[in-house]
């Protein structure tokens, strides 16, 4: 069983992936990436290893497009 402080709500969760809280909320409602919930008041809880592991899914590496001159 996991811990609560294990989870971060939806606005550290955005912070911790770089990007907005609708975006986040708009994934965990795809099912993008998993989402629980709260017991004592139902605010969605997202952990770490599961955002890393979203992270890592989605991620491509970056290259370098710009061409060297001379």
């Amino acid at each position: 069983m996991t811990k609560l402080s294990e989870h971060l709500y939806t606005a550290a969760a955005a912070k911790y992936l770089g990007v907005a809280q609708n975006t986040i909320s708009k994934w965990a409602a795809r099912r993008d990436i998993p989402v629980h919930r709260n017991p004592a008041n139902g605010y969605r809880l997202f952990r770490r290893d599961e955002l890393d592991a979203f992270l890592k899914k989605v991620s491509k590496p970056v290259t370098n497009t710009t061409k060297k001159t001379k």
